[in-house]
């Protein structure tokens, strides 16, 4: 079978390529592998299953919980929940594994489908793998009692909240106060959670796009459509804003003048804060190969030492864990604190910028400084083999931008691991030379690369 797992589970447009018999069908094959631990040990399996709120996830959903319950397994549905949310409760339950449904930042027709292992961690290749060559086999199924129940798991939102403050470790059980912050949740799964922890940190909240009927997801809002929170924050005038992708993973901020505070600002701003308190682990910051340049530039200066992976959070965690580092993350927005979780959560980003502005009383904006970026152009070229990166004319034409961007800029090309494109990304000492390479190097992969040549 075709490699089904993307760089973040499987992801496509629901009822045609998500469609419910999938679900089922990943659902058992996960819960033969996953649950057989638990299983061995001769205790019950429990697995998590949360969603965010885009319509189709109603039946996925109950989709999966079913497949899960047919092994013998013993479901927790906790309804809406954001994917940081539910690798909490399968790390803070003891759960054998977690399901989520959601597509993230994608338009509401997608959805997606995504396992976390036992202590509410991503799951490597292999195991992936391993779920693959079950999918469609025979097994044995239990019967009677032996067949796992459902139940609603109504208390993980606030537990998942409660958990959100307390990483915050502040004596002051207000750490915020005084800050006001206009927080997008793009009508996806942080849509209570969200403003509720910032609350309960003492922060002054105005809520946008926090009304999800199914349909909104994303539309027009959360981190990938910033406009309606930069806006908002010049308005409303707030020390900031931040904004959720659907399912909460990640976090973007704005500044007090509406300026856009990208992921690697984010990782900056928290590393800085870290490394200064003696608590960034191996005065390293572990990003992937789409952080500017400008970053690890900054962290030089500051002393912190950086690593790059592959693009995909997953990765980042797996050399985290690797290598014993305790942040990393990506320039979209997502962000991994292993001190207090186990995958990106863009709540407790938004808690941490916060906590170091109230902390030092320093602006967003003053603490973005730290992290100037060098101008970044990406364009993603559609309707191409995106299998033929290696492509020999298109490497002579990188190899001829780079030679003329020196050490002032760097090209990257790369194949998205969830939609089916080729991504140029150039960087360079102006925005007019970094656009104008990019969209050189767009050309000849579109004109070598083309689907219809």
């Amino acid at each position: 079978m075709s490699r089904l797992f993307g760089t973040d589970g499987a992801r496509g447009l629901a009822n045609a390529d998500i469609t419910a018999r999938l679900a089922l069908q990943l659902a058992v094959a996960g819960s033969r592998v996953l649950g057989a631990a638990q299983a061995a040990d001769g205790a019950r399996p429990v697995a998590i299953v949360g969603r965010d709120t885009r319509i189709s996830g109603e039946f996925l959903s109950a989709a999966t919980c079913a497949g899960i319950a047919s092994t013998g397994v013993d479901v927790r549905d906790a309804g809406i929940l954001p994917t940081p949310g539910v690798a909490h409760a399968v790390a803070a339950t003891g759960a054998a594994f977690g399901v989520v449904l959601s597509a993230s930042h994608n338009p509401m027709p997608d959805n997606g489908i995504k396992f976390f292992g036992p202590g509410g961690t991503k799951l490597d290749d292999a195991v992936e793998d391993e779920i693959l060559a079950v999918l469609e086999t025979d097994w044995e199924r239990p019967t009677g009692a032996a067949v796992g129940r459902i139940n609603r798991y109504p208390a993980a939102a606030d537990e998942f909240t409660e958990h959100l403050v307390a990483t915050l470790g502040a004596a002051d059980a207000r750490p915020l106060s005084g800050l006001s912050v206009v927080v997008d949740c793009a009508n996806g799964a942080a849509s209570v959670v969200g403003p509720a922890a910032l609350r309960q940190a003492g922060a002054e909240v105005i809520v946008i796009a926090a009304e999800p009927d199914g349909l909104n997801i994303n539309d027009g809002v959360g981190s990938t459509h910033i406009g309606n929170l930069q806006a908002a924050v010049v308005e409303h005038q707030a020390d900031l804003g931040v904004a959720f992708d659907g399912d909460a993973d990640r976090c973007l901020a704005v500044d007090a003048l509406g300026r856009e505070v990208n992921g690697d600002q984010i990782m900056g701003i928290l590393a800085i804060g870290l490394h200064s308190a003696g608590r960034l682990a191996r005065g390293t910051l572990v990003t992937t190969v789409m952080s500017n340049l400008g970053l690890r530039l900054a962290m030089g200066e500051h002393g912190i030492d950086t690593v790059q992976t592959a693009v995909g959070d997953r990765y980042v965690l797996e050399r985290m864990l690797a290598d014993g580092y305790s942040l990393g993350g990506e320039q979209s927005g997502h962000v991994l604190m292993l001190d207090h979780g186990t995958t990106g959560d863009g709540v407790q980003t938004a808690l941490h910028i916060m906590h170091r502005m109230a902390a030092e009383r320093r602006t967003l904006a003053d603490l973005a400084a730290e992290i100037p970026q060098l101008p970044q152009e990406l364009v993603n070229v559609r309707g191409v083999n995106k299998a033929r990166t290696d492509d020999a004319q298109v490497a002579a034409e990188v190899a001829a931008v780079e030679e003329e961007l020196g050490d002032t800029g760097r090209v990257l090309l790369r194949a998205s691991g969830t939609e089916p494109l080729i991504r140029v990304m150039v960087e360079a000492a102006s925005a007019a030379q970094a656009k104008a390479q990019a969209q050189r190097l767009a050309a000849v992969v579109r004109d070598r690369l083309s689907l219809g040549g």
